[in-house]
């Protein structure tokens, strides 16, 4: 005769595996905004997650190819941030490579990773400024960009309906480095007021910041009261600005509140943890 199961058992049975909990969370968002945002004619895709350095996400056409010769366009995350930026940052990054899918299949792309005039106006269509630095200002389009949510705009509209219908990403990378913390506390998403998933997971969900280790700072620097994320002091008055168009990662330290310009690129420089762009 076989013991009985505790509730705990029961549980652990009902739960998902961790693989099929991510992606059809993955998958649950994708649908949402493409019903939402695009009126359902995004055909489907590949979601993967990939911890490419400095980018949220990217979007590759026809990357896959099936048994039957047939191809589908993949669409990476960078799951790295997952814990440390807001929710609404993590699906910016998917609305921001949905619409890099919906321009290959309906408009007119830029030259390799060029974001054009075609895809900023879709950006802006749909709630979502195109800004190289992801902050106000910022050049509308660019090799390497950013956005931020429009207050009041269709994408925060349909992120409030799919966060208050109880939406969570279930799994968080543990291990997020400094810099991605620090693009946490950059995000636009933290001023944006009166709907869900303006904090990062971590500073939210007590048994997350317990079981996030970021690394490169101590967590006596990074972590306040119930988990708050702050910023680490700054003793030397000096901020490290880095280039967020250079694959070459050109930096230079100057006082804070510079704008600057690359000579080589003619793109903008953000202070190091802000700079992450999207593909």
């Amino acid at each position: 005769m076989q013991p009985k199961s505790t509730e705990l058992d029961l549980a652990h049975t009902r739960r998902l595996a961790p693989t099929q909990e991510t992606y059809n969370e993955l998958q649950m968002a994708y649908d949402h905004f493409n019903a939402r945002l695009f009126e359902g004619q995004l055909p489907s895709c590949l979601i993967t997650l990939q911890r490419e350095k400095r980018t949220f996400g990217y979007f590759s056409a026809a990357r896959f190819a099936s048994v039957d010769g047939s191809t589908t366009d993949e669409i990476a995350m960078n799951p790295t941030y997952f814990a440390v930026v807001p929710i609404i940052e993590t699906l910016q990054t998917q609305v921001h490579e949905m619409t890099h899918l919906w321009q290959h299949h309906f408009g007119k792309p830029g030259r390799g990773r060029y974001h054009n005039e075609e895809w900023a106006r879709k950006m802006e269509s749909i709630g979502l400024m195109p800004s190289s630095t992801g902050q106000p200002g910022g050049a509308r389009t660019g090799d390497c960009m950013a956005d931020y949510a429009v207050e009041g705009g269709r994408f925060l509209a349909a992120c409030q309906d799919l966060l208050t219908a109880k939406f969570k990403f279930s799994w968080y990378d543990r291990f997020p480095s400094a810099d991605h913390v620090l693009a946490g506390q950059a995000s636009m998403a933290n001023h944006i007021r009166g709907i869900e998933g303006t904090k990062p997971p971590m500073a939210s969900i007590p048994a997350l910041a317990e079981a996030v280790k970021p690394t490169g700072l101590a967590m006596a620097a990074i972590t306040g009261e119930h988990g708050a994320l702050t910023a680490p002091a700054n003793k030397s008055n000096r901020v490290k600005y880095s280039c967020i168009g250079c694959q070459d990662a050109i930096s230079v330290w100057g006082k804070p509140g510079l704008k600057l310009i690359c000579g080589s690129c003619l793109q903008g420089f953000s202070p190091t943890g802000a700079g992450a762009a999207h593909s």
